[in-house]
């Protein structure tokens, strides 16, 4: 009897601790919550412009993508977990919430964020510039994206949807341009290498 209750008490400890929680960036002290619909947070990091911490990321992930992850070491199974990570999006829905560490004007923010994907993607130019007018657009009705600022990008099999503080602000449809912004975080030129750490180390074993 005692053996079982303790069993019982270990399993409840260890449900606690895998539960989904909130995280936080060091680098900013910005946090994330720990649930984006059905999506978890995966990890979070900062992207830097040289010394100037710009914002910080959090990347949801599937369910799917953490039980790839979970059987791989962050340490012995570095390589193979980074390329887990890197196609995450073949594991269904991913999202990234960008939460602004300083003032960035409407024209820059959008241009910024474009000129990563664009290099990444293959398909209708338009599209890109689409995506950076739905950015644009979102930034310009506040004057600019100052501190707290979020911008959140649903990427999904029909394309990437854009949403500033929370207020959608349309999508752009190309399958290749969600793609394409997942590898703006995700690939050997990640713009948060921080971001893809945090992903690895609260995912796989140590």
């Amino acid at each position: 009897m005692k053996c079982q209750i303790s069993s019982i008490i270990v399993s409840c400890v260890l449900l606690i601790l895998t539960t989904c929680s909130a995280k936080t960036d060091i680098a900013t002290g910005l946090s994330f919550a720990p649930r984006h619909r059905q999506l978890e947070v995966a990890g979070v990091g900062v992207r830097k412009k040289g010394p100037i911490k710009v914002y910080s990321v959090a990347m949801y992930a599937s369910a799917s993508l953490k039980e790839r992850l979970s059987v791989l070491s962050s340490t012995v199974d570095k390589v193979k977990a980074m390329a887990t990570l890197a196609t995450a999006k073949d594991d269904g829905d991913v999202s990234f919430l960008l939460k602004m560490n300083m003032k960035v004007g409407a024209e820059k923010m959008a241009s910024a964020i474009a000129d990563s994907v664009a290099p990444r993607y293959k398909g209708d130019v338009e599209d890109v510039a689409k995506l950076k007018g739905l950015i644009f657009n979102g930034v310009q009705a506040k004057g600019a994206a100052t501190k707290g600022t979020s911008f959140l990008f649903d990427c999904n099999d029909t394309g990437v949807a854009v949403a500033v503080d929370g207020k959608a602000q349309g999508s752009v449809e190309s399958a290749g341009l969600s793609k394409a912004f997942c590898e703006v975080y995700l690939d050997d030129k990640g713009v948060s290498p921080k971001l893809k750490e945090s992903c690895i180390s609260g995912w796989c074993l140590p």
